[in-house]
Order: structure tokens, then sequence, then C-alpha cells
């Protein structure tokens, strides 16, 4: 059954919205902008129209599949957890654009609303309360994802919430290496401009 439900939740997590709606309008976002197929190049390349719907679309692969496993099928924290994982993984390294894929942040935010509830809104409104001050995408999902195990441990969710709390944390990390890199240097890309 886990083996299953994960199967489902990473082939569901796979479908490169970014990239298609890019490739309706003639743009092949993996060569254009910061070369990411989530919304944040979306919105850098095409426009903020097609960026919200990237941005839905990829909070709806998330929160989609753990939705119905939660609902239908089973309310086990670990199995939950797991398919979230895996709809995020199918994210980030999509078999549809050859295991390449986007950053993950909108994903795990979609899985966090469906998963533990509170922590999923606490972490988008981090995100947007520092993208407000900064500008800057990438520091938001930083910010709220290092806050996310806190925010775990202060809800007083069952620890293998914060388990998996912290594999998303790290998960999120590993994507955004190059980022991190910029922002130390002081040349990350805030929203609306073209670097």
């Amino acid at each position: 059954m886990s083996a299953l439900l994960c199967i489902i939740a990473f082939l569901f997590g796979s479908i490169p919205w970014g990239y298609l709606i890019g490739k309706a309008k003639g743009i092949d976002l993996r060569k254009t902008g910061s070369g990411n197929i989530g919304a944040t190049n979306v919105m850098r390349v095409i426009g903020k129209k097609q960026a919200l719907i990237t941005l839905l679309l990829d909070i709806s692969k998330g929160f989609i599949p753990v939705l119905i496993f939660k609902i239908a099928i089973t309310s086990d924290p670990v199995l939950l957890g797991m398919a979230g994982i895996s709809a995020v993984l199918g994210h980030c390294f999509t078999p549809f654009l050859k295991f390449k894929g986007g950053k993950g942040v909108a994903t795990s935010i979609g899985v966090l609303l469906a998963y533990m509830p509170l922590a999923g809104f606490i972490t988008v409104f981090i995100w947007i309360i520092t993208v407000k001050i900064s500008k800057i995408s990438s520091l938001g999902a930083l910010v709220c994802f290092a806050l996310l195990p806190l925010n775990v441990i202060i809800i007083n969710y069952p620890k293998e919430f914060l388990i998996f709390a912290w594999l998303f944390t790290i998960l999120i990390y590993s994507r955004h290496i190059s980022n991190i890199k910029r922002l130390i240097k002081g040349t990350e890309p805030r929203i609306g401009e073209n670097k």
C-alpha cells in the first residue's frame, strides 16, 4: 500500500506545469531566465497571470494526492508524509523532463496544507512576509522552511510530523544551494528583475 501511494503521488507531482505553460507560449523555461520551471521563473519570463496559474497548479500537485489519501485511504502520518515527500520529489526530479525539475517550494507547501494544515498556513504566512520585505522569492522559501520544524514543535504535532518537517526543510535547502550562494554574494535577483 505505501509503495503504491508513493508511486501515485510521485507521478502526480511529476507533471511539469510550468514547463507546459511555457511551451504553450513557445518558450522553453529550462533555457530562459533562471532555467527553472517554477512560478518565479514563469513570472520573470512570461508574466504574472501565468505565474499565478503555475503556482496554484504546483501547490495542487502536493495538496490533492495527500488530501485524497488522508480522506479516503489512511490517517497514518508516516504514510501520508511518505506520499507527500514523493510528490515533491516528483516535482524536483520529473521523469517527463529527464529527471530535472523545479525547486519544490510550491509543491511542498501544498503537501503541508493537506498534511499539517496549521503549520502549512504559518509557512505560507512567513513566506509572504519575507518576500514582501525582501522582494526575493528564494529567501522567503529558505526562511519559512528553516522555521518549519520549530513551528511543528510549537504547535505540538506528534514526533512523526517533526521528522517529515525536517525532511522537507533539508530537501528545500538542497534544491536552493545555488540561491544560497547568490544570496551570500548579494547577487540573487529580486522579483521583477531579469538576471
